[in-house]
């Protein structure tokens, strides 16, 4: 049934039920691994032992030579480079010449059954030159002896180096009446999605490749299908089957999916590659593993100066949205803060790991537990409550950053004031007995990438098309990608919003490039705000069409005309009217089914230095978070027992997936905070299996409050912004914060594990500081 919304709009704004949710819980949800072909074969891929390695000879002679082998693939058969950006097309499906990491893929095998190929790749023998190591991205920054890439900056593993001024740093430094300085750490993370990886590829008679595939992104994939394979792109088809979850790690084009493809082409058969857990970690494209130092300065009010920050950011063996990382890495501390002067200095170096890439809130949430937990440490050396320094320095609305950001809504100090009050701060914070703390984190994240990534031609961002046809059912097509978010049911909830329908008239197709439209894919937090508005305007051009047939039926000009449920009538006379179904009839007449398109193009925003695209956004998400926590400060275990989220998403227009995205954000950033790693002995994984990557239990997670206080952007559909990604960046500093209000420690590398509270107890002790008595 659907849940009842508040007045203004019939179903926008309630909790809606996701459209999908009865064929997932009764386990008819086709995933790609459900799907089978006649005829299908099994892909295996060989992947290198080694982490750095020239590939002096791979002879498959006696693999190929096995019964029930249909091809065995090399690096050489396909060795066009690839990647998500055209800028660093460095990846291949299969390694050519080199293995740049323990895990690489270095052959491909299809063949009659799972056994059949493992032992083919078994019969493999692959002679290498070993090549020098590199794992430590700092190490990385000068002149190397065989650099893991040519391409590194002077003759290094430096893959991407960002140096960005605004303002006058060094004077604002020299001013202040007050400094911090943070130096942090942070662990890797992956994404540990529930679907592995999954890829099945059909090569058919017609000329045509078929790919179904577990992807964010099936427009890039099919990009670089055509771009690999030398296909035309009408002659590739990309489906979306339902995704199990993916957070960023399946928003590259991946190695898996083209070699896949490559051995259908090789067969004629179809194949199917399906992952193991440890190929999931291997492939990776995770969080990056960072350092990073930010020096802040204030004056003697609180008054924010300046940042002055340098990150160095573990690239592993591939650039995947590398470059995207680095300026992220910097210029994601612009909010939701004023800042008059910041300076800026990221590198990205390659290791001989596996890849980094993108992960929820993606570049924003390392950088912002270091800015967080200074302003912290910058409040109490100016003895100024943390909410009222946050509140001195808060971007207004209609505002512009000094790196150009345009920001319009914001509703940050309605989010501090809620979150203040809600959480009952002012009777806790400093005031609970030893071990027990409340913190403030706040974030800031962008409502889509404002740029795309391929610059097609004015190409929309995102189109929506409609079909309404006699059955009265409203098909939606567009090659948005949900992956459990429930961008299908806001898709269709808009449409029938608009249109006047219920729900369950309204259907949307599932992502196929041969059917559904271009959208560039679920990343960036960018579906809600341009997914949203293509489908409002799709759907606005069938209501008008609609409309247009009411007046033709009834003789009232159209302008008297109002939307109601299933039915249209003249404003004022609900006597006077026609149903939805009539009206569709009517304006079918001499056309047949009605169609209707709409697309969305962010506005042009930012300035024109290098790299002033890298964060704009038309729209930008705020957050503020307060975590309280309890410590065993003879252990140093510790619970995070509740956390109060308000967060400013304008407006929430399914407050059932806001607040599901609020909650999984929560449980992810606990996740990384808590005790995710990916841990490694020099180049080696050590934990690429869900038994020994530790990612959050269920009794560690806290009771959540979602407030929800954004005000309504003026560009967002139905005033709407995201709310996939920015949930997550202010979860990990308010525990921190909570941690040091509970034990007088603070923690600058993560995961802060109960070992890490208990040693920093012990330190505080030494250095004879007392804190709460103890």
């Amino acid at each position: 049934m659907e849940a009842a919304p508040p007045p203004e709009h019939r179903l926008l704004g309630g909790s809606i039920p996701y459209v999908e949710g009865p064929l997932k819980v009764a386990g008819r949800a086709e995933y790609t691994d459900d799907l089978k072909r006649p005829g299908m074969l099994v892909g295996k891929l060989l992947r290198a032992p080694w982490p750095h390695a020239k590939l002096l000879r791979i002879d498959v002679s006696k693999a190929r030579a096995m019964p029930g082998v249909y091809s065995v693939l090399t690096g050489d058969r396909y060795p066009i480079p690839f990647g998500v950006l055209p800028i660093t097309k460095d990846e291949t499906a299969i390694a050519v010449d080199r293995a740049r990491y323990i895990g690489d893929i270095i052959a491909a095998v299809a063949a009659q059954d799972e056994l059949t190929a493992e032992r083919a790749l078994a019969a493999i023998d692959v002679q290498v030159e070993q090549l020098p190591e590199y794992t430590d991205p700092r190490m990385g920054r000068t002149r190397v002896e065989a650099p893991i890439h040519e391409k590194g900056l002077n003759h290094s593993n430096i893959q991407k180096e960002v140096v960005q001024h605004f303002g006058d740093v060094d004077e604002a430094f020299r001013t202040a009446a007050a400094t911090v300085r943070v130096r942090a750490s942070f662990a890797g993370v992956t994404h540990a999605f529930t679907e592995p990886q999954c890829t099945i590829a059909e090569a058919t008679p017609d000329g045509r490749l078929t790919i179904w595939s577990s992807t964010q992104v099936p427009h890039y994939l099919h990009r670089s299908l055509s771009e690999v394979l030398g296909l035309p792109m009408h002659r590739i088809r990309v489906i979306k089957p339902e995704v199990g979850g993916g957070f960023g790690g399946k928003s590259d084009p991946l190695p898996h999916e083209i070699a896949c493809a490559a051995l259908a082409l090789e067969t004629g058969r179809p194949v199917k590659i399906l992952f193991d857990r440890d190929d999931v970690f291997y492939t990776n494209h995770g969080r990056h593993p960072t350092f990073n130092d930010v020096r802040i300065a204030a004056d003697a009010d609180g008054h924010l100066l300046g940042y002055d920050i340098e990150a160095v950011i573990e690239g592993g063996a591939w650039s995947s949205f590398g470059t995207v990382t680095t300026y992220y890495n910097g210029v994601m501390a612009m909010g939701p803060y004023r800042l008059p002067n910041f300076r800026y200095k990221g590198q990205r170096v390659f290791t001989n790991r596996p890849p980094s890439g993108a992960m929820r809130a993606h570049g924003g949430t390392n950088i912002r537990y270091s800015v967080e937990v200074g302003l912290d440490e910058l409040a109490e050396q100016l003895k100024i409550d943390p909410f009222d320094l946050r509140v001195r320095n808060a971007l207004p609305p209609n505002s512009t950053t000094i790196n150009e950001f345009r920001i319009t809504s914001t509703s940050f100090l309605k989010c501090l004031s809620a979150v203040r009050a809600r959480s009952g701060w002012a009777d806790k914070w400093g005031r609970l007995p030893y071990g027990q703390g409340v913190g403030l984190g706040c974030g800031f994240y962008i409502s889509g990438s404002n740029s795309p990534i391929h610059f097609t031609p004015k190409m929309p961002q995102c189109t929506v098309h409609l079909k309404a046809d006699m059955d009265g059912g409203i098909t939606v097509h567009c090659m948005q990608a949900d992956i459990g978010q429930g961008s299908n049911t806001l898709l269709a909830a808009i449409v029938a919003e608009v249109v006047g329908v219920a729900l369950d008239r309204v259907h949307v197709s599932a992502v196929d490039s041969d059917i559904t439209p271009v959208d560039i894919g679920s990343y960036s937090s960018r579906v809600t705000f341009m997914m949203g508005n293509a489908a409002r305007r799709a759907a606005e051009g069938l209501r008008d069409r609609l409309l247009d047939a009411t007046h033709q039926l009834t003789g009232y000009p159209r302008d008297a005309l109002q939307v109601r449920f299933e039915r249209y009538e003249v404003d004022h006379r609900p006597d006077v009217g026609v149903s939805y179904m009539d009206a569709l009839h009517q304006a079918m007449q001499g056309t047949g089914a009605l169609q209707s398109t709409g697309s969305y193009t962010s506005p042009p925003v930012g300035g024109t230095f290098k790299g002033a695209r890298a964060g704009t956004a038309p729209a930008y998400s705020f957050a503020a978070y307060v975590a309280q926590v309890a410590v065993d400060a003879e252990t140093g275990v510790y619970a995070v027992e509740k956390v109060w989220a308000a967060f400013d998403c304008g407006r929430p227009l399914n407050r059932l997936a806001v607040e599901g995205q609020i909650h999984g954000s929560i449980h992810m950033g606990l996740g990384q905070l808590m005790g995710e790693s990916m841990d490694y002995r020099g180049p080696r994984l050590m934990n690429p299996s869900l038994l020994d990557y530790k990612i959050l239990m269920p009794h560690q997670m806290p009771e959540v409050e979602c407030l929800l206080v954004g005000d309504d952007d003026p560009e967002g559909p139905f005033g709407a912004k995201e709310a996939g990604e920015g949930p997550l960046v202010a979860t990990l500093p308010a525990v921190a914060n909570a941690l040091y209000d509970a034990v007088g420690v603070r923690f600058y590398d993560l995961p802060i594990t109960p070992d890490r509270v208990l040693k920093g107890i012990d330190r505080r002790q030494a250095d004879g500081r007392a804190w709460k008595g103890h």
